[in-house]
């Protein structure tokens, strides 16, 4: 956890600098830390690449939507 808090700070020094940052990752607590999601699927390979939920992080939360990684960040 102590990684991820280091690595999320950092990102959010970048980003107030004016830069923009992709990460690719798994992690719950740091897409949660990110201000616009982009998941793709529905699942890995053949069967994904389709962006299945686009937005911010916490209007995706509110929404309906349901995907992977909405479903268990919910």
């Amino acid at each position: 956890m102590a990684d991820v808090d280091k690595l999320t700070t950092v990102l959010h020094q970048l980003v107030d600098q004016g830069h923009s940052v992709i990460v690719i990752e798994h992690n719950l607590d740091l897409i949660k830390a990110c201000d616009w999601l982009i998941e793709l699927g529905p699942e890995g390979g053949k069967k994904g690449g389709k962006i299945i939920a686009e937005g911010m992080v916490k209007n995706l939360l509110a929404s309906k939507k349901q995907t992977p990684t909405l479903q268990f960040m919910r």
